[in-house]
């Protein structure tokens, strides 16, 4: 499966597993090369960027490959319920050795510990193996090589952020590229800092076992569905890996600019907080028991809105919470199997999206819902929410440019206007919890007004469906949401008829399109694959025959993940292969919501 010419062949697959810890990530090949993994945290410069070196890996700066000389197999496979990969690799003789990859993340006195480092340990596990370290850090997106300054302990790299990489393996060797025996445990620790002191192999012991103690008591307070248990469980540890942990942002993927489809110019920056694709991840950990990160993003939001003068939202954030960089290109790195651009930053930071509004108060259910949370909802919070709430009435017959983020007119989406219906719906019903009647009776009426005119102008009798935008005639697959959001019963026939016209303009194959419409960019071609997932519980929802379909389709989708159970925003439906940015929370999310509604033994809902 693998031989030690494999790394210096391009990243062809996202057949790619994810280890971090909330404070950084890295990507790793089937060769257990690190091909993305960006410093000093999740949005930073990427250290190691050979995805998207396409075939110039070779020659470009931004490698981090640990090679078995003569390597003719490979096998991997994550530690159960954790994010941590152990990779073995073997040689034509049986001579093999064991490479264990993994980011710290524990507690120290109730406070999480989430150092901004990798730890790569490699053992001897057969015969007598020797093993090359292609170690070539890259600055300034894959533009320059780092110079690199040994000492007894490891090898600073120049620049911001410092690289540093502490390793009790021989430091001349590693940095002339020359064989080293493995007949002893190494330890590699690559960060922007790190506190190691003492023996770096105890230490990594040491923070491996903190590590791997964490994560299995955190899955093991989750509440899964026994039949899906293992596909939620690395769905959940995925998503609490894009889960910011200085301060509770959520990112929306680990990469920037894998193509939603081959050639199709639509490369995108993802390593930024949107509030709607926080707001599904957060409500996903959720749903599994998981309240922390939906309490720690509702108090970034606030945090960002209250900072602005009309506790105005914006559609991106960086992870801090300010402004994102402006939209510019990467010109040293040609891109995934060189199909640029590589983008830094993101336009759509800039338009108008009216949704946000509906989600931001969305985040905040569970607090006025569910018991077990540390941070109870009180009129406090309720009064913090409302200027939420100003905004969606005043915007849900405004035209956006929708969730899909285009580039072009705006329009007024049902999308975003059942999103302002949202906010004043829930905000009524948060009073009511609270026994406030008159502000109860205020936000209620303003939710039945906007109600009424999404009925009336978003509802198109010759479809015989709820439409993409309001006075329209074209469909998007945002629509199968509404039973979700409790805008309309899945069992109401307008619904119905609504899956139906979806079905037969936006499905192909098993895959939902978002839409078929002509866009900035062409036409889409490939699923944007949350869309299946919303169409599943769909399904599920409305009961009977229909969810027998749902558990068909969900089985389908989740063998599309690749080996690590992991699936990126967009898929091929004639070959299943995965595209776009990668792993995606949007999908993540996707499993546990179908997995949790096809695990309850209800009919419409």
């Amino acid at each position: 499966m693998g031989n030690s010419l494999a790394s210096d062949q391009e990243v062809s697959s996202l057949d790619l597993a994810l280890v971090g810890n909330g404070w950084v990530s890295a990507l790793i090949d089937e060769h257990a090369s690190i091909v993305w993994y960006c410093l000093p945290r999740l949005d930073g410069d990427p250290v190691f960027c050979s995805l998207l070196s396409a075939d110039d890996r070779r020659e470009k700066p931004g490698r981090l490959d640990i090679e078995l000389e003569g390597a003719v197999r490979s096998e991997q496979t994550y530690l159960p319920d954790t994010p941590i990969l152990v990779s073995r690799l073997y040689d034509a003789a049986g001579s093999g050795i064991e490479i264990t990859d993994f980011c710290p993340r524990f507690e120290v006195e109730g406070a999480m510990d989430c150092p901004p480092m990798l730890v790569r340990q490699v053992w001897p596990i057969a015969g007598k193996p020797s093993i090359r370290v292609n170690l070539d850090p890259a600055i300034n997106y894959g533009c320059d090589a780092r110079k690199a300054s040994p000492s007894d302990s490891g090898i600073s790299y120049a620049g911001e952020p410092l690289l540093r990489v502490n390793t009790n393996a021989p430091i001349d060797l590693v940095l002339a590229r020359k064989t080293i025996e493995v007949d002893k445990p190494l330890t590699f620790v690559v960060g922007s800092y790190n506190r190691i002191e003492g023996d770096i192999g105890v230490s990594g012991e040491k923070l491996l076992e903190l590590t791997t103690s964490y994560w299995r008591k955190w899955v093991g307070a989750l509440k899964t569905p026994a039949e899906f248990r293992d596909a939620t469980v690395r769905a959940a540890i995925t998503l609490e890996l894009h889960v910011y942990e200085d301060t509770g942002a959520i990112i929306a993927a680990t990469t920037t600019s894998i193509p939603e489809a081959p050639n199709s110019g639509r490369n995108w920056d993802y390593r930024y907080c949107w509030p709607r694709d926080a707001y599904f991840t957060a409500d996903a950990l959720c749903r599994v028991g998981a309240v922390r990160p939906i309490e720690r993003y509702l108090a970034f939001l606030l945090r960002v809105a209250e900072r602005s003068g009309k506790r105005q939202l914006v559609p991106i954030y960086n992870i801090d919470g300010d402004s994102i960089p402006t939209e510019h290109t990467a010109d040293c790195l040609p891109g995934y199997r060189g199909m640029g651009p590589v983008r830094v930053g993101n336009k759509a930071s800039e338009q108008n999206q009216n949704d946000l509004y509906g989600e931001a108060v969305l985040t905040a259910e569970a607090l006025f819902t569910q018991r077990g949370t540390i941070w109870q909802g009180d009129e406090s919070l309720l009064r913090r929410l409302e200027p939420f709430g100003e905004h969606a009435a005043q915007l849900y017959d405004k035209p956006d440019a929708g969730l899909w983020e285009l580039r072009g007119t705006g329009r007024v989406h049902t999308f975003s206007s059942v999103m302002c219906w949202v906010a004043c719906d829930r905000l009524a019903r948060y009073a009511e919890s609270l026994r406030l009647a008159d502000r109860r009776e205020y936000w209620r009426a303003k939710a039945e007004r906007i109600h009424e005119e999404i009925r009336r102008r978003s509802w198109n009798e010759r479809l015989n469906a709820f439409t993409a935008t309001m006075d329209g005639d074209s469909l998007d697959a945002s629509l199968l949401l509404m039973p979700r959001l409790g805008f309309i019963r899945a069992d109401d026939a307008r619904f119905a008829s609504t899956v139906a016209a979806i079905e037969r303009d936006l499905k192909h194959g098993d895959f939902i399109y978002r839409y078929v419409e002509r866009d900035d960019f062409g036409y889409p071609e490939n699923s944007f694959l949350v869309c299946t997932f919303w169409y599943i519980e769909a399904l599920a929802r409305m009961g009977g025959q229909r969810r027998d379909e749902a558990r068909t389709l969900f089985d389908k989708v989740l063998s599309a993940r690749n080996r690590y159970g992991l699936l990126s925003e967009d898929l091929d439906p004639r070959t299943l292969e995965l595209w776009g940015n990668f792993p995606q929370t949007y999908c993540m999310a996707g499993i546990i919501e179908c997995a949790m509604q096809l695990a309850e033994n209800t009919g419409a809902a």
